[in-house]
């Protein structure tokens, strides 16, 4: 398992180097779009043409808690750098793909059809120590070290399409004041999954000329894998195999809008919403699923050879390995299907007309679930401000965020008629000093 984590963590990095809200800045402008029922269903009354095609959409984000810029310039070890310090390393990478998709307004209704992809890839929590003899064991360099920990550690990977039907209706109408409500109801459709969990991990790791083991231990293990990701999760070609799965699950996105209008009924003084994202799961099903909790427990005088390790690449080896060591009780039975949690969100914005074109938004989002379950999805919380030059065809903004992990970035963003460019993290990305960075583009159009 070595390898594979090893090549996990290389993976990750190179991908976490790559903001933390898909479409930062763009999903408030002046021009609505279906990226905007995607942030609240109840914007698409708010589209300005009665037809609205988007063709595609792409964005990619990466956050870290540990190694920037200045840091992959370096001379360090890649690893070393990961796993250092006291703190558990965090990585969270997000792809988003947006498909086709079509929505159209008629009176006081709105609805919309579209099509979404999504990958990730994270580490949750890892221990810096049990990490670097897993991943580095060649430069280990302590003889013993002892860890307890009494938090949940996981590595996790996920891939699913879904189709959305969107329909918002405008309740309220009084003068310059706009109220609307929407929901988006979501088929979900599971393609691959993989987890590896290690809780309340108690233990002593011990070196000896170059050879690596585990004694004293206890921990509960958690193991989870279908699709492409149960026979490998170190490549990028699995998780894009097999994206849209056969459909099983649902979710559901709830939101409301407020629109204080201008005497241009293009624009507005005042656009702020609402929405909770992602309430739903969807169920894995394939001929080699697996979700199986275990106790593992190595007694006194006992080891477990790491190195051992050194060639797996997949959990279902780990896992095999594991059981014919003998140090593994079963505390639940393989399930042959099992449910996996979307990563539900609350989520609040604004957008202010300051002056003339001049406009700044406000966005917050706060995950209502808990990244350390293993059947979660994950997500973070994130706080945003993005000045803003709208004018009918062309926005140009930027947009500054706080993350969990990564703290402040700052990035740019294009729009010309319906297609966009941005990232929400180049300008710091150029300081060498960022830990997380992104890029998104796409294309739509409206038609009248």
């Amino acid at each position: 398992m070595k390898k594979s984590l090893s090549a996990i963590v290389t993976a990750l990095c190179a991908l976490s180097l790559s903001a933390q809200e898909h479409y930062s800045g763009l999903n408030t402008s002046i021009r609505t779009g279906l990226i905007h029922t995607g942030l609240n269903p109840a914007e698409a009354i708010n589209q300005r043409s009665a037809y609205e095609v988007q063709l595609f959409g792409f964005s990619l984000y990466g956050t870290n808690n540990k190694v920037s810029f200045s840091d992959i310039d370096s001379d360090g070890d890649f690893e070393d750098l990961l796993f250092s310090g006291t703190d558990p390393v965090n990585m969270r990478i997000d792809a988003q793909i947006n498909g086709p998709g079509f929505g159209f307004r008629t009176e006081k209704w709105a609805f919309a059809i579209s099509s979404r992809a999504t990958i990730k890839a994270d580490l949750v929590d890892v221990d810096v120590r049990l990490g670097e003899a897993i991943a580095n064991s060649e430069t280990f360099a302590m003889a013993q070290t002892f860890i307890d920990n009494n938090f949940n550690q996981r590595v996790n990977a996920v891939s699913y399409g879904e189709i959305g039907f969107t329909a918002a209706r405008n309740l309220l109408n009084i003068g310059a004041h706009k109220l609307s409500g929407g929901a988006t109801v979501k088929v979900l459709f599971p393609g691959s999954y993989a987890n590896f969990g290690v809780d309340a991990f108690s233990g002593t790791i011990v070196q000896n000329a170059g050879q690596l083991s585990l004694q004293n231990t206890n921990a509960a293990l958690n193991f989870a894998y279908s699709g492409n990701l149960a026979d490998d999760f170190s490549e990028a070609s699995e998780y894009t195999k097999s994206v849209f799965g056969k459909p099983n699950g649902f979710g559901i996105d709830l939101g409301v809008n407020y629109r204080f209008q201008s005497a241009d009924s293009d624009r507005y003084v005042l656009n702020a919403g609402l929405s909770v994202r992602n309430i739903g799961s969807m169920t894995f099903s394939d001929s080699n699923n697996a979700s199986t909790n275990y106790s593992l427990e190595i007694g006194p005088g006992e080891s477990l050879n790491l190195n051992q390790f050194d060639e797996v690449e997949s959990l279902r080896e780990a896992e095999d390995i594991l059981l014919a060591s003998g140090f593994l009780d079963r505390t639940q039975n393989n399930a042959s299907d099992f449910k996996v949690k979307l990563p539900t969100v609350l989520t609040l914005y604004a957008d202010y007309n300051v002056y003339r074109s001049f406009y700044v938004s406000a966005l917050y989002k706060h995950p209502l679930t808990d990244d350390a379950a293993n059947n979660q999805i994950t997500n973070q919380r994130v706080i945003s401000l993005t000045p803003r030059l709208s004018f009918n065809h062309f926005e140009v903004w930027s947009s500054w965020s706080d993350g969990e992990f990564a703290g402040l970035t700052g990035g740019l963003g294009l729009r010309v008629y319906g297609f966009f460019i941005g990232s929400g993290s180049v300008l710091t990305a150029l300081t060498s000093d960022a830990k997380q960075a992104d890029v998104y583009l796409g294309y739509s159009f409206g038609l009248r």
